[in-house]
């Protein structure tokens, strides 16, 4: 599972999940400026309209590929995907389960 941030034809910045020649599970990511810095929302594609992510975007209607996504964002990404908070630790553990490869 290859986790890809790119803008695409359209000027918007997206997350998705790439397979082949597509990106699936697509959701938006809308840059959101607060008091001296910024937040991210990853939201639907579709949203208001669609409230889970999913969808397909083609490749060639990606227009740039950012080289490296953050791991915060990764996991963030597929908690709105998946509706499953993801931790790294479980609390007064030692263990250290890192979920995403």
């Amino acid at each position: 599972m290859e986790i890809k941030i790119v803008k695409i034809v359209t000027g918007e910045t997206v997350i998705g999940t790439k397979v082949l020649d597509y990106l699936e599970d697509v959701a938006l990511i809308q840059v959101i400026p607060s008091s001296g810095s910024i937040q991210l929302a990853i939201l639907p594609y579709g949203f208001p309209f669609e409230e889970k992510i999913g969808g397909k975007i083609s490749v060639d209607k990606i227009v740039y590929e950012f080289e490296d996504v953050p791991e915060d964002i990764k996991n963030k990404y597929l908690e709105a995907k998946s509706d499953i908070k993801i931790s790294s630790t479980i609390p007064g553990s030692d263990l250290d389960f890192n979920l995403i490869k």
